[in-house]
């Protein structure tokens, strides 16, 4: 499977494999929350795409677009723009992406990854046939705050996704009472749970030092066997971008 960055001459692209610290979660609790393996997945689902600059951005709460103030650390066209007005930053990437056929690109913002004052507008785009370079959005949501963006920053996060795949689901939904494997195993995860945390108030206790249960992240049910299938994950090892750029031609 392909999925290839066409950068324009003369430009570079500081894309790599999404990584999966946070700032946050380093701090909570010393390390706490990457015992939670669904967000450490979702963490790294995808390539981020870095700020090429640092940079302040301040709106003054109106509608026009020379209503977002945008103060780039250092001089030059760094495609950081206010262009639809309403506090909107867009940041135009040099890079055309092309994906597999009946592939389109999901556009968003790096998950669990929050920005003070601002928040991110996802898009989706069909890349299998589109031959126009991406843009990201971020809104502004506070009147005369300064929200920062450092160079290296993660602006956007990007990972191809099959067309039409969600819409071949057939949601529904039922009682847990409906399902008796689904009680029972319910009645005893809440029963092991209550217990797990009554046991973290105990100091010395192995649950204390344990401070997670674990099974998810282990692929086994709360009784400790193994259920998950083979293909269960504790982190995703997608590969860098290849340089197969060529030389650019010499300056006449």
């Amino acid at each position: 499977m392909k999925f290839t960055a066409y950068v324009e001459d003369g430009h570079d692209l500081d894309i790599r494999p999404a990584r999966a610290e946070r700032a946050w979660m380093s701090k909570l609790n010393k390390g706490f929350a990457y015992g939670c393996l669904p967000m450490m997945i979702a963490n790294q689902h995808g390539w981020e795409i870095c700020s090429p600059v640092g940079f302040t951005a301040i709106w003054n709460g109106g509608d026009h677009p020379d209503c977002l103030a945008i103060l780039p650390d250092e001089p030059g066209n760094h495609r950081i723009v206010s262009h639809f007005g309403f506090g909107i930053v867009t940041f135009s990437f040099p890079a055309v992406f092309r994906t597999e056929p009946g592939y389109d690109l999901v556009m968003q913002g790096p998950p669990n990854m929050p920005v003070d004052g601002a928040s991110p507008l996802s898009g989706t785009a069909e890349t299998d046939w589109l031959l126009s370079s991406i843009a990201m959005h971020w809104q502004i949501t506070r009147p005369n705050h300064a929200v920062r963006f450092r160079k290296g920053d993660p602006l956007v996060q990007v990972f191809p996704m099959r067309r039409g795949e969600l819409e071949a689901f057939e949601p529904e939904m039922k009682r847990v009472s409906d399902d008796p494997e689904v009680a029972s195993y319910m009645d005893e995860w809440r029963t092991r749970r209550r217990a797990f945390q009554a046991a973290l108030q105990e100091p010395g206790s192995p649950e204390r030092e344990q401070r997670w249960p674990g099974h998810y992240r282990r692929g086994q049910d709360v009784t400790g066997v193994k259920i998950a299938p083979a293909d269960h994950r504790t982190r995703q090892r997608l590969a860098l971008f290849a340089d197969r750029r060529t030389k650019e031609p010499a300056a006449e």
